[in-house]
């Protein structure tokens, strides 16, 4: 099993095609639009934009699980990112990151990782072949070195 093994869809609402992402390493990291962290997105968009044509991208997932600091729709998630943020990376529709209503995709991260998601924005590194590297805390900034020197790693 791997993050292609998993149905997911695009904040639009349409099943993500994972054809798109194959063969690139993933970050994976759950955001909320009324977090303390939410900057995070300029640092986000910055790696994307830095180097999504070496191999890399970015796929974030609006998650409501801490202090309701997500309450918008997919519309309103997406209309505020594009706005404030100026994101082009991937976002997909909202899900639960932890709980009795866990995505399968956020159960096989923490499964595989034995971390649980403590917050939003926490990172989660997905190599080339759709296997999960490590989980990052949600205070690590996603410019971070240790990040920086993963996406630059060749295999």
């Amino acid at each position: 099993m791997n993050i292609f093994s998993f149905e997911i869809l695009d904040i639009a609402g349409k099943s993500f095609d994972w054809e798109t992402v194959k063969g690139k390493k993933i970050m994976v990291v759950n955001v909320a639009s009324k977090c303390g962290l939410t900057p995070q997105y300029v640092e986000l968009e910055e790696l994307f934009q830095k180097y999504q044509n070496q191999g890399f991208t970015i796929l974030g997932f609006p998650a409501n699980n801490f202090g309701a600091q997500e309450p918008g729709t997919n519309d309103e998630i997406a209309s505020f990112c594009e706005a404030n943020y100026g994101v082009s990376f991937q976002m997909m529709s909202k899900i639960s990151v932890l709980g009795a209503d866990q995505h399968p995709l956020y159960k096989w991260l923490t499964e595989e990782t034995n971390e649980s998601v403590s917050w939003n924005f926490q990172k989660f590194l997905v190599d080339e072949n759709g296997d999960v590297m490590e989980s990052i805390p949600p205070n690590v900034l996603p410019n971070d070195e240790a990040i920086l020197n993963w996406i630059e790693t060749k295999r």
